[in-house]
């Protein structure tokens, strides 16, 4: 089928749902370790109580972009049901979460969370390749990267306002929650929502390129078991530019996945010289926190740029840049050696937002030239496995590396994740158009 070029607007509306996910992303991220220690964890318990969001993108992504893959409705299209479930149960979830009486049920709360938000999310990038044609695509995700960039920015954001301009408690007896982060998961439950009803309502789809044979292949296979057959034909049958694309994710996300785990408190300990509970350690994670924001600010803005850098250098030019500056700005952390060389963290900040923009964008928009029309909810399914995998073995196993190899540096791992997005950098450069052509339609 052709597919028309769409206005400004039209991305702008398809798009918007995506910063609603964003608001359940950013809530938990930037919140749930306190509500676990609130509600009694112990600090060695926080990694693994993390592991929800990596497990269940895992298992739920592709058999979400399976059964979306083989969905359609006159009315409501084959990706917009999967945004709208995922977004009534997500902002069921961010209601009770800080309402949590316990740490199982908190616990228990961000898997369910975890897996409805990735209802909604694996969808929307299946949705830019269904509704775009092929010279739109990096428009679509740029603009899903713009979203993102502002959906977190505010929803970081969300208990400071509510404490310094709502005069909200910030602080709460162990066992409670505090009033500034309820109030900004009960905001944020109905920003999820409204964002992708908006989305739902102001956008209609293209009818899948094989709805003429859809009825037959229902009949042929289906039930659970031909959903693992496809699903594993689909993973030992990726396309050459998939796997490429497989092992630059596998490297970069390890270094974001070093940034998160040790950012704040090298600049808490190593730049502002606190001890844990000291108010030099606390002074140092607020500025780490306003450095994340300032990062958060350059990611949407950067994301406008994108478009035209790419139609300028080529998509893989623009990530090869991207991802090298966000490298060098991790590495950059071995020259802040003091509160009073703290200005260089927004630099450092601002290096990883151009990167982070461009993760966010260009490998979707790479991927999603080589994908079969009617296999490209599964496969963006996939592709989150070189996401959540290194997340998971980051989780399990690094914690040793850091006791044995860098000797509990943090800077030193802050480094690394600087090293490894260099290398995946440097494969993206191995990437040629030659693997970018595919089949319109691909049988199992």
């Amino acid at each position: 089928m052709e597919k028309k070029r769409l206005s400004f607007w039209e991305i702008w509306n398809m798009s918007f749902g995506f910063m609603g996910i964003q608001f359940g992303w950013g809530l938990q991220m930037a919140n749930m370790s306190s509500i676990y220690e609130n509600l009694g964890a112990k600090p060695e318990e926080i990694p693994g109580l993390w592991l929800a969001a990596p497990l269940t993108g895992l298992l739920v992504q592709p058999i979400i972009g399976y059964m979306s893959d083989r969905t359609w409705h006159p009315r409501w299209g084959r990706r917009r049901p999967y945004f709208l479930i995922g977004a009534i149960l997500s902002s069921i979830c961010l209601l009770l979460m800080p309402n949590s009486s316990a740490l199982w049920m908190a616990a228990g709360l961000l898997w369910i969370l975890d897996s409805s938000i990735n209802i909604s999310m694996e969808p929307f990038r299946a949705f830019v390749a269904d509704k775009l044609p092929t010279e739109q695509r990096t428009l679509g995700f740029s603009m899903q990267s713009f979203f993102i960039g502002v959906g977190a920015t505010v929803a970081s954001a969300l208990p400071w306002i509510f404490t310094n301009v709502f005069n909200l408690k910030d602080t709460a007896e162990h066992g409670q929650i505090a009033d500034n982060v309820k109030w900004s998961f009960y905001l944020g439950a109905f920003a999820f929502l409204g964002a992708v009803l908006y989305t739902v309502f102001s956008t209609k789809e293209y009818p899948p390129a094989d709805i003429d044979n859809r009825e037959k292949v229902k009949e042929q296979k289906k039930g659970f078991g031909a959903g693992v057959e496809e699903i594993v034909h689909a993973i030992t049958h990726m396309p050459k530019l998939m796997k490429r694309l497989a092992l630059v994710q596998f490297l970069t996300w390890p270094g974001l996945f070093l940034m998160w785990f040790y950012y704040t408190p090298t600049v808490a300990a190593e730049v502002y010289s606190g001890q844990t509970g000291s108010q030099e350690y606390a002074e140092g994670q607020a500025f780490a926190g306003l450095t994340y924001s300032f990062e958060n600010v350059v990611t949407f803005l950067f994301a406008l740029t994108l478009p035209f850098l790419a139609s300028k250098f080529g998509k893989k030019w623009t990530h090869f840049i991207c991802l090298s500056i966000g490298g060098v700005g991790l590495m950059g952390i071995n020259l802040v050696h003091s509160a009073d060389q703290s200005w260089m963290l927004f630099v450092i900040m601002a290096c990883v937002g151009i990167a982070w923009s461009s993760i966010l964008s260009m490998p979707y928009s790479m991927l999603a030239d080589c994908l079969p029309e009617n296999k490209i909810g599964i496969y963006m399914g996939i592709f989150n496995f070189f996401i959540v995998l290194p997340e998971i073995i980051a989780s399990l196993f690094f914690g040793k590396v850091m006791e044995s190899v860098l000797h509990g540096s943090r800077v030193a791992a802050v480094s690394l994740g600087g090293v490894l997005l260099l290398l995946a950098a440097l494969v993206t450069l191995t990437i040629h158009d030659g693997l970018s052509k595919k089949p319109s339609i691909e049988k199992v």
